[in-house]
C-alpha cells in the first residue's frame, strides 16, 4: 500500500513540476510586440450531449528576426471553458488592431504566447510529496517488520 501511495504521489509531483517548468520557460523567451488580427469566442461540444464549452480563438501577427509570423496561442496550453462570461472577458482583453506584448520561443519562432502560465504548480508541489514520503515510510516500516519476523522464526 505504501508503494502505491508513493507512486501516486510521484506521478502528481511530476505533473506539477512539468507545469511549473512549462510556465517558467516562457519567462526567458523574447518579448515582442504583437498586433491582434482577430479575437472571437467559439462554442464547441465534444459530443452532441456534452455541455457547451467556449474557446477563445485569437490570431495575431508579430515580427521576429526580420520575419513576420502569425500566432494563435494565448497560453502554452489553451483549453475551453464552460463559462461564457469568462471566455468573453478573456477575448475583451485582446482588441483587434491593438498591440500587446507576446513572448516568442527563440528556438521555435513560430511558437509564441500572449500570457505566461501560472507557477502555481511549484507552490502546490509539497502536497503530493507528502504522499511520496508517507508511502515510502509505510513501505520501509513494512519491510523492516517483515525482516524482524524472518529473523525471529526458527
Amino acid at each position: 500500500m505504501g508503494l502505491v501511495l508513493a507512486m501516486a504521489g510521484a506521478v502528481f509531483t511530476l505533473m506539477l513540476w512539468t507545469s511549473y517548468q512549462r510556465a517558467s520557460a516562457t519567462r526567458s523567451w523574447v518579448e515582442t510586440p504583437a498586433t491582434i488580427q482577430s479575437a472571437q469566442v467559439q462554442p464547441e461540444r465534444a459530443t452532441p450531449h456534452s455541455p457547451m464549452k467556449y474557446r477563445v480563438q485569437i490570431k495575431y501577427s508579430y515580427r521576429f528576426a526580420d520575419k513576420l509570423y502569425t500566432g494563435h496561442r494565448i497560453r502554452q496550453v489553451d483549453g475551453p471553458t464552460g463559462d461564457l462570461d469568462k471566455a468573453n472577458r478573456l477575448r475583451e482583453n485582446y482588441l483587434p488592431g491593438q498591440t500587446y506584448p507576446c513572448w516568442v520561443n527563440p528556438q521555435q519562432p513560430d511558437f509564441a504566447v500572449l500570457q505566461h502560465g501560472t507557477k502555481a504548480g511549484l507552490y502546490s508541489i509539497w502536497f503530493p510529496l507528502l504522499f511520496v514520503v508517507g508511502g515510502l515510510r509505510m513501505a520501509w516500516d513494512a519491510w523492516r517488520r517483515l525482516g524482524h519476523r524472518a529473523a525471529e522464526s526458527p
